[in-house]
C-alpha cells in the first residue's frame, strides 16, 4: 500500500515543514517494508519545484495546478487529497502540523474514516499494534497512541524529522480533479503576514530578546546577528507589552510556538509561559549576565555575561567565518 503525503507551499517554495512530512513517509515506508511514497500537491508552483520532494524522499508528485486551490481554501484541500488518497490506494496520509494541516487532516479524518494523530514525534511501532508517540502538553511530555482504524493519518510535529537529502528529483505527474464549487463557497479574500525576512513560525534559527536589552533603541545589535545566522527575531512577553517590539514577534505560550533547530535567547529570564513557547527547540543558547536565570535550566549552551559585550563579539567572530 502506498504512503500519500499532503505538501504545503507558499512563495513558490515546498515548506520545509512538508518535506520532513515527506522524510518521515520514507522512513516509514522502510519500516513496514516497501511500497511508494507519493506526494500531492495542490496549486500553482513550479513543476521544477516539486521535483525536490523527490530529494527528501518522494517516488512520485501528484499536482493540480488549479489556481483556485493556491488559497489554501480547507474544504477543497480535503476533497482533492481524498481524491488522490483514493486513487493511489493509500492507506496512510503523512502531513506537517500546521494551520492548515491540522484544519484539512481533521476533515480527511471523516472523510477516509480515519485515525488521526497530531503532533508526531517518532516512526509508529507496530510490532504490536500500531502505537504512535506524539508530543502533548506544549512539549513538556509525550503520549503513546493507538490507532485501530484501517486508514491511519499521521501529522508530524516540526523539527522531529531529520530532513533526508540523498534522494533523486522525482516526476511530476499533472492531474485535474473534479472539485465539487460547493467546496469553494468559503473564499480567503486577503491574509496579512507579519512582515520580516524571515518569518518566526517557519524559521529554522531565531533570535530573541528580552527586558535585558535595555530598551528598543538596542535591538539593532540582535538584529545584527540574526542577520548573520540567517534568523528570525523574536521577543520576551513583556518586550512586546511595554511595546519595545511588535506583538507578532512574542514567542511563548500566549505568543508564538517555535521549534526551530538553534533558539538564541539574550537577556531573557525564562519565565515558564516562556519556556512553553520555545521547548521544543532542538538547541537552546542562553545569554544572561545572571547566572540564576532559570532560562540556564533548560539551555543547552549557556553564556554568563552581558549581553552587550557578547553579542558583538559573538557577531563579529560569525561574519570572520564567513
Amino acid at each position: 500500500m502506498s504512503i500519500l503525503v499532503y505538501i504545503e507551499h507558499a512563495e513558490g517554495a515546498i515548506k520545509k515543514t512538508s518535506l520532513e512530512a515527506v522524510s518521515y513517509g520514507k522512513a516509514l515506508s522502510d519500516k513496514i517494508g516497501g511500497g511508494d511514497v507519493i506526494a500531492v500537491a495542490l496549486g500553482a508552483i513550479d513543476s521544477g519545484e516539486l521535483k525536490k520532494a523527490g530529494i527528501a524522499g518522494a517516488s512520485k508528485i501528484i499536482h493540480d495546478a488549479n489556481d483556485k486551490l493556491t488559497a489554501g481554501v480547507i474544504q477543497a484541500h480535503a476533497d482533492a487529497v481524498a481524491q488522490v488518497y483514493n486513487q493511489v490506494g493509500a492507506n496512510t496520509l503523512v502531513l506537517a502540523k500546521s494551520s492548515l494541516g491540522d484544519a484539512v487532516a481533521a476533515r480527511l479524518a471523516i472523510k477516509l474514516n480515519a485515525g488521526l494523530v497530531s503532533n508526531v514525534v517518532d516512526l509508529p511501532e507496530t510490532s504490536d499494534g500500531y502505537k504512535v508517540k506524539r508530543s502533548i502538553y506544549t512539549g513538556k511530555a509525550f503520549a503513546e497512541t493507538v490507532i485501530n482504524t484501517d486508514h491511519k493519518i499521521l501529522a508530524v510535529k516540526k523539527n522531529a524529522v531529520d530532513l533526508l537529502t540523498d534522494g533523486a528529483e522525482a516526476d511530476v505527474e499533472s492531474v485535474s480533479l473534479s472539485i465539487d464549487e460547493a467546496n469553494f463557497a468559503t473564499s480567503i479574500t486577503s491574509t496579512d503576514k507579519a512582515t520580516g525576512e524571515i518569518l518566526l513560525p517557519e524559521a529554522d534559527i531565531v533570535v530573541s530578546g528580552g527586558r535585558g536589552m535595555k530598551g528598543p533603541e538596542n535591538w539593532g545589535m540582535l538584529e545584527d546577528l540574526a542577520k548573520e545566522l540567517g534568523a528570525a527575531t523574536g521577543c520576551s512577553k513583556p518586550v512586546s507589552d511595554i511595546g519595545w517590539r511588535p506583538h507578532h514577534e512574542h514567542v511563548g505560550q500566549t505568543g508564538v510556538k517555535v521549534a526551530p533547530t538553534l533558539y538564541v535567547a539574550v537577556g531573557i529570564s525564562g519565565a515558564i509561559q516562556h519556556l512553553a513557547g520555545v521547548n521544543s527547540s532542538k538547541y537552546i543558547v542562553v545569554i544572561n549576565k545572571d547566572p540564576e536565570a532559570p532560562f540556564f535550566k533548560a539551555a543547552d549552551y549557556g553564556i554568563v555575561g552581558d549581553a552587550f559585550e557578547v553579542i558583538p563579539k559573538l557577531t563579529e567572530a560569525l561574519k570572520a567565518i564567513k
